[in-house]
């Protein structure tokens, strides 16, 4: 990492001095043979090298492919060599850095794709904002070691929805925050400190790098999520104004020049953690059909149940009940998604911190309730302390505290609220829906989501209470 950081800094330097030759970008990298070798190789590749004649300097290529291109192909090449050559690894965290790396590398290509009518440059930026989209975890896991051992085994058994509690657990922060911290000390540009701290804004190069990184990170999936996977091509489609299918035509075409660089750069253990493409070739109908809607199972309840009544007696910690919680929600009352909102220390905000189901990322971000200083459903269940059914918002009783914009963010045909108590104090609200199928939430529904919530906050008060 300090010598990746070296480069980064010294290519950036070069960049702002326009009276810097390109003999000293040379310079600046030959004293590393391997690494020189590595560039040069992607250089003279069929990705990059056009039909021009052979290049055999870093400075001559910078000439013939631009500085910008040059300085993506160093970052890519160090970034790679520093994390993927480190001989001291556990064999489970090396996999799941070459996992890692793989990701990125298709995302960078992919986010490159989806800007194909920018210009050159913007497309650079871009390429390295998505490669570095999780460098704060790559730089973790590179580094080895007790830590990184114990918190991998601790990820491979953990429920997806509950892995950044753990790395917060271990770590006292996010991977995000290092990936933001170190963005910005390195000076890696706004493109990738925006896209990370604002993956919202609707900028074409943000939305690009956090789009191609979620469909990457779908299609590495295990198991993948069809339907998560075919809702960010209809995203990122939407967004180029081309149909699903010219877009996956374009995701094919991609992967194969990803596997292609990836081996430019001689780094063929790579290519076989690449993600798979062959869930592309589903059509939309079938890929719902191989997700089959999740059914109330009254065995599952019980055992959910059961697993909290155990909880209250060994006093189990936050995470793993709410993790209990959310997963009987969602499995054993059949519901599409169902989530933990906790407030704001001023308690003037709702947010998402754990969410289970379908489209459970784009909740995180979409699912933000302001409490004040209009009066909603969510502030009436925490002021109320009472679970709340929802069966029709758009029924004359809810007008007055169900806006259009929460209605989008929730769900049509309903959704359920409970507020989650400890020591009579509210501190945040369940919250579940079938949003994603459009089925309706029934009595049977609420009755049973009232006694998981019940029992949740009887749970955390034995637990956290005083």
């Amino acid at each position: 990492m300090p010598a990746l950081s070296s480069m980064v800094k010294s290519l950036e330097k070069l960049a702002k001095d326009d009276t810097s030759s390109l003999a000293i970008l040379g310079r600046s990298v030959m004293h590393d043979n391997a690494l020189t070798s590595r560039i040069l190789r992607v250089a003279n590749s069929a990705i990059y090298n056009k039909g021009i004649s052979h290049v055999t300097t870093i400075s001559r290529a910078a000439v013939v492919l631009g500085f910008d291109t040059i300085r993506n192909i160093c970052i890519t090449a160090k970034l790679l060599s520093s994390l993927l050559d480190n001989k001291g690894l556990s064999e489970p965290v090396y996999q799941r850095l070459l996992s890692l790396m793989a990701r990125a590398f298709q995302a960078a290509m992919l986010a490159k794709m989806m800007l194909i009518e920018h210009d050159e440059e913007l497309q650079e930026e871009v390429f390295v904002a998505a490669l570095l989209y999780h460098l704060g975890e790559s730089a973790f896991w590179s580094m080895g070691g007790e830590i990184t051992e114990r918190l991998d085994a601790d990820l491979t058994l953990a429920e997806p929805a509950l892995q950044s509690g753990l790395v917060r657990e271990h770590l006292g922060t996010s991977f995000n925050q290092l990936s933001i911290g170190i963005a910005r000390s390195w000076g890696l540009g706004d493109v990738l400190v925006k896209s990370l701290s604002h993956p919202d804004d609707r900028m074409p190069e943000i939305r690009a790098v956090f789009l191609a990184n979620k469909i990457s990170e779908q299609m590495q999936a295990n198991p993948i999520d069809i339907i998560m996977l075919n809702k960010r091509i209809k995203q990122a489609a939407d967004m180029l104004a081309i149909d699903i299918d010219e877009f996956k035509n374009r995701m094919l075409s991609c992967s194969d020049a990803t596997q292609k660089l990836a081996e430019s750069y001689g780094d063929h253990v790579l290519v076989d953690y690449l993600p798979s493409t062959k869930e592309l070739a589903l059509p939309m109908d079938q890929a719902a059909a191989m997700n089959p809607l999740r059914q109330p199972n009254v065995a599952v309840q019980m055992n959910k149940l059961c697993q909290l009544t155990d909880c209250a007696m060994s006093r189990a910690n936050f995470n793993e009940v709410i993790g209990i919680t959310l997963e009987g929600m969602l499995m054993g009352i059949g519901l599409d998604r169902c989530s933990v909102m906790l407030l704001s220390p001023n308690r003037k905000r709702l947010q998402p911190r754990i969410v289970l189901g379908d489209n459970a990322e784009s909740m995180k971000h979409d699912l933000l309730i302001e409490l004040l200083p209009r009066k909603s459903v969510f502030s009436d269940c925490i002021d109320r302390k009472l679970s709340l059914l929802i069966d029709n918002p758009y029924a004359d009783k809810w007008r007055l505290h169900i806006t259009s914009e929460l209605i989008k963010h929730t769900s049509a045909t309903g959704f359920m609220l409970a507020p989650v108590i400890i020591d009579n104090k509210v501190i945040g609200i369940l919250y579940a829906d079938r949003h994603s199928s459009d089925r309706p939430i029934i009595q049977d529904d609420f009755e049973r989501f009232t006694h998981f919530a019940q029992l949740t906050n009887l749970c955390l008060s034995m637990t956290l209470g005083h």
